[in-house]
């Protein structure tokens, strides 16, 4: 590996452009490998396969993507196809299609039809030519369940949805449809309902009151038990044991404190516990299995300094596996395990350019809040002991988190000369029930947003951020934080960077998606009554309050997008060029909730950093247009038409 000097530029297209590898993928059998990586001819995403003991170079790719790219594929069990879900310019409405990797057909779209939209896709080795796939064909507002011969096509229906029911599960022996999850709108609780076979009815098995947090994991091998991760009782969320009959806990398998409980692995055909996963701010393990444990041990002794071991996937038999050493500062590598030799064989490198440059640390900190709460937070820094520039970069949901590894986007910033801090601020995931419901009725105004001024704050008083560059970068519900950031503290930030984020809050929750009807009422108690209530709606919405903006803003959008509708983004727009505040906006009619077209998101990140460069003072690399970029310019087409 050669080592270039801190200060060179490392190109957009190093950073943003696709991985030359991506999501390996070992056939159950261990035969064949897949792995994502670009066509020569378009540079998308595709799907490639060889056989495990042959070199990369005799891989073959067998999909034929020319537009945004695949990035979720896997093998079925007959380990002979390759099924995988893609939507059309960023619609949001994927489709399963299945490809044999040996016949060289066309893929065969397995759920067809106008806005219909694939979910809940479930394999089962004891069941190796069918799987279970959900779709709303019948009925836009919700997904039945259909099972499928994904060999012949055939589909029929297994299990038809009432209506209320958001979420399935099927039981790993019998492979039948024998959970049901359920948001009652009333009140909007959750309720987990099962039944015995698919010929009994349902019934409830417990009910998680809005406020708790819990879902079932599996069943016991017995029938007569399962697990089932839940808060009710405590503050995190804990892997408990429970008789099926009555609900009752049986035994607390796991808890802790920190945070919630979080992956689980079992035996597939014992279903006894082997692991469990937990992230405070790294990656944590608790181990059952000896071996599993010894596996992980021989692994870590085997990864660079600071890496994070990841497992991506395992043959059947369990003795070969694909793992991943992630670090936050390079690319992830990835290995072939022989569980047997205890031994590696390398496979590839995500982005191997990025091996040629020296990137930053990220190191997780705890930041204390004004009323005594603390914030896991990630800190990237430009290597400088002096003050610099800061990116406040708000990751979506905004029920979801930040979690440490590799970031492009904190590397390009540091490399640019800024510090990056990442706040999993109150209302994220992962820190129990009390953390996250602390954001309901708290977006704008409140202390969701104060959460992420007093990160900034601190950052300025531990001298790592100059006060006078700061920018608010984010999108979905970052790209809100920004807009909220610029109107209801003005002062603190220089400038702003809005992706696909909602400007109304009212207008966006009119515009969501059939599917996520369900949802709705429990969005509206996290967020506050805006469909009653218009002066909290405009108490919390940035559009009633753009006369307050002093910062310029930079706003990206998809023209596809079905979460936050281009009309979120004009809005603001326009309403600020008409008040003559500074504002650039970019929309790309072929995107949908962020940028999957490498062209799209460089061209877009090109614009960011010149105008970061303008606004904080950063170095920025010669920006030329994309040849494939489809960006528009909607503020700039009405000045021409007035």
């Amino acid at each position: 590996m050669t080592t270039t000097s801190d200060e060179q530029l490392i190109p957009r297209e190093k950073l943003f452009g696709n991985p030359k590898y991506a999501s390996p993928k070992l056939s159950p059998d261990g035969a064949y490998l897949s792995f994502l990586a670009p066509s020569v001819e378009d540079n998308v995403l595709n799907v490639f396969v060889k056989k495990t003991d042959e070199p990369l170079d005799n891989a073959r790719m067998i999909t034929n993507d020319k537009s945004r790219g695949i990035r979720n594929a896997g093998w079925a069990e007959d380990s002979k196809t390759i099924l995988y879900m893609q939507d059309k310019e960023g619609d949001e409405n994927f489709h399963l299609w299945a490809i044999d990797v040996a016949s060289g057909e066309e893929a065969r779209d397995l759920t067809p039809g106008e806005n219909v939209k694939a979910s809940s896709l479930m394999t089962n080795k004891r069941f190796p030519d069918e799987i279970l796939i959900g779709t709303n064909a019948r009925d836009e507002k919700c997904f039945d369940m259909y099972r499928c011969n994904y060999k012949t096509g055939e589909m029929t229906l297994d299990t038809e949805n009432p209506g209320d029911v958001v979420g399935w599960g099927a039981e790993d022996f019998s492979f039948e449809i024998r959970e049901a999850v359920v948001r009652n709108q009333a009140d909007s609780s959750t309720t987990v309902r099962i039944r015995d076979t698919s010929k009994d009815e349902w019934r409830e098995l417990i009910t998680f009151p809005y406020g708790e947090n819990g879902g079932l994991v599996d069943w016991c091998a017995d029938g007569k038990a399962a697990y089932l991760q839940s808060s009710l009782g405590r503050e995190t969320t804990a892997l408990l044991k429970i008789d099926l009959k009555t609900g009752e806990t049986l035994e607390e398998v796991f808890a802790t404190d920190k945070c919630d409980c979080g992956g689980v692995t079992l035996d597939e055909d014992t279903k006894e516990i082997r692991a469990v996963t937990y992230n405070y701010a790294r990656t944590e393990r608790k181990f059952w299995d000896k071996e599993l444990e010894n596996d992980y041990k021989v692994l870590e002794s085997m990864a660079p300094e600071g890496a994070e071991v990841v497992c991506l996937s395992r043959t059947n038999d369990e003795k070969l596996w694909i793992i991943g050493f992630v670090r936050a500062d390079g690319p992830t590598e990835y290995f072939v395990y022989d569980q047997t030799a205890k031994s590696t064989s390398p496979l590839f490198v995500s982005k191997p350019e990025l091996l040629d440059y020296k990137l930053a640390p990220m190191d997780d900190v705890v930041i204390p809040t004004r009323d005594g709460m603390e914030l896991v937070a990630y800190l990237t820094k430009a290597k400088t002991d002096e003050p610099t520039p800061l990116i406040l970069l708000v990751h979506g949901g905004p029920w979801a988190r930040d979690s440490w590894g590799f970031n492009p986007q904190a590397q390009w910033f540091a490399n640019r000369g800024y510090a990056t801090l990442q706040v999993n601020y109150r209302g994220s995931t992962g820190y129990g029930k009390t953390f996250l419901h602390k954001g309901d009725k708290q977006w704008g105004v409140g202390d969701m947003q104060h959460d992420l001024t007093d990160a900034v704050q601190w950052a300025i008083e531990q001298g790592i951020a100059d006060k006078d560059k700061i920018c608010v970068y984010g999108g979905s519900y970052g790209g809100y934080a920004c807009l909220a950031g610029l109107t209801f503290t003005p002062d603190l930030y220089a400038c702003g960077v809005d992706i696909v984020g909602p400007s109304n809050i009212k207008t966006l929750l009119d515009s969501i998606p059939p599917y996520w009807g369900p949802l709705r009422n429990g969005m509206l108690l996290k967020i506050g009554d805006v469909d009653s209530d218009e002066d909290f709606n405009k108490k919390i919405s940035p559009l009633f309050h753009v006369d307050k903006i002093k910062a310029p803003l930079l706003i990206g959008q998809g023209a596809n997008d079905p979460r936050v509708k281009q009309a979120e983004a004009d809005q603001i727009a326009f309403s600020m060029k008409e008040k003559g505040i500074p504002v650039e906006y970019v929309l790309y009619p072929d995107e949908g909730h962020g940028f999957a077209r490498p062209d799209n998101r460089i061209d877009f990140n090109g614009r960011a950093e010149q105008f970061l460069a303008k606004y904080l003072g950063g170095r920025a690399e010669e920006f030329d247009r994309p040849e494939g970029s489809t960006a528009m310019f909607p503020l700039l087409e009405q000045q021409k038409v007035a």
